[in-house]
Order: structure tokens, then sequence, then C-alpha cells
């Protein structure tokens, strides 16, 4: 996953609204007395959310599985200047060197967890290095949005750059949607396109599986938001976030 399409990822995600979502994002947590500390952002590709908290004062980690990815953060990295540790691990065996103050899961990382025991792994390490008083923050995709905006639609682009076909498909009993993408980028200096094809999967999850997966890891569900994070999710929420800490004991 991502091995050639870490190159095109950030031109095809120009649209994603990456400042509306860092306003909200760190708009919370300094009204809950987050001001600075270490954050950890799991799934962090090519760092376009790492590097606003990093600008924003935040010491950051970023962890991601794809080296591509990571590779393009890297550049990110140097541009800016900024001092952010990037970690290439697989999130359900993450491994830190001490505790955090918050972690973060945003543009649908933790979607691509197919497998209940996948995601209560990943719930098992946040609670393992996340700070008693620290807060992890996490988005997903909603069965809603796969079922009705999604699933079985098939979109086309095209500019002078990259173009890309991007169908989908559904299956509903499993709550699991399949992105079929194929892609035709121009070469450096050349009127040729390279031709790419990968298949991804995204997984939609219930907040009350949520809240089980959560209590089960030793994390309890504080508040769950609409994507706006003004209020709770209703059934024509497209995504949502969901804001846990560690259980009291």
């Amino acid at each position: 996953m991502y091995e050639k399409f870490a190159n095109v990822y950030d031109h095809m995600m120009d649209q994603i609204p990456y400042e509306e979502w860092f306003e909200q994002l760190k708009n919370y947590l300094v009204s809950h007395g987050v001001e600075q500390g270490t954050i950890c952002e799991l799934g962090c590709g090519t760092g376009t959310m790492t590097e606003r908290f990093a600008k924003a004062g935040y010491q950051m980690i970023g962890v991601d599985s794809s080296a591509e990815m990571l590779a393009l953060a890297q550049d990110k990295k140097l541009e800016a200047g900024s001092d952010i540790l990037y970690l290439q691990q697989d999130m359900t065996k993450l491994e830190l060197s001490e505790s955090v103050d918050t972690f973060l899961s945003v543009c649908d990382s933790v979607n691509y967890l197919l497998q209940d025991d996948a995601l209560a792994a990943v719930f098992s390490r946040v609670k393992e290095y996340l700070k008693p008083e620290g807060y992890f923050i996490f988005d997903l995709k909603t069965a809603y949005c796969y079922r009705n905006i999604i699933g079985n639609q098939t979109w086309v682009e095209q500019d002078e750059e990259v173009s890309y076909i991007w169908e989908n498909y559904y299956y509903e009993d499993q709550d699991i949607n399949e992105y079929m993408l194929t892609i035709f980028r121009r070469q450096l200096d050349s009127d040729l396109y390279e031709r790419i094809e990968e298949a991804h999967y995204q997984k939609a999850y219930s907040v009350d599986k949520l809240e089980k997966l959560l209590d089960e890891s030793g994390l309890s569900m504080v508040e769950c938001f609409d994507s706006s994070m003004q209020g709770p999710p209703t059934e024509n929420s497209e995504r949502i976030y969901v804001v846990a800490k560690v259980k009291e004991v």
C-alpha cells in the first residue's frame, strides 16, 4: 500500500481541508489545556498535518508504516526546518521511548484497520504510551459515507501532471469499502505518463463497537463528534471524531 501512490498522494489530496481540520483539533486541545507537549500522530503519511502542529509549537512524532510516505515527510521537514521525529512502524506494534501527551490519528488512518483485533491492538499501544491526563483523538469515515456517498461510485480527475480513475465498491456485509486507483503520472521533462494501479481497503466501525474496543483496551470514550467537532454525530454524518482517555482506576 502506498508504494507508488505516495508520489502522487499530496497532488490528489490538494482539496482536503487540512487547515480546517488542524484548527478544529488544535482548538479542542487548547480548550482542554493542551497548549504544548508531545503529540504522536499515527498514520502521519507525508507529514502535512504533522508539520502544522510542529509549527504551532508542539513536539511532534510521526508514525507511518510506509517508507515512501515518510521519505516525502522528511523532505517537508528539511524544507521547513522543523524538529519532527519520524518513525517507520506498524501502529499495531507501536513502540516509543517515552509517554506522550496526545495521540492523533486523522485522514482515515483508523479506517485502514480491517479487523477488530488490529484496532484493539492500536488502542492497547496508545494506552501503553499515553500519559494519564492525555487525549487520544482519531477520525473515521462512517458506514453512511461509504454506503451513500463513496461506495459504488467512480470519479475521474485530470490535469497536466496527474490523471486518475477512482473506483469504489462497498461491501455492506463486511462494512468494507474497496478503492481501485488507476493513476497516470506525467514523467519529468517528458510527454510520457507512468501508469500506477493500487487497491486500498477501508472499514467502517460503529460508535458502539469503538467504545467497546476502547474499553477493553483500557481507554474510555470521552466524546464523539461529527466532522465539525461542534456536536454529536448523526445518522447522516460522513466523518466522526472520537476523543478517548486512559480509564481511571
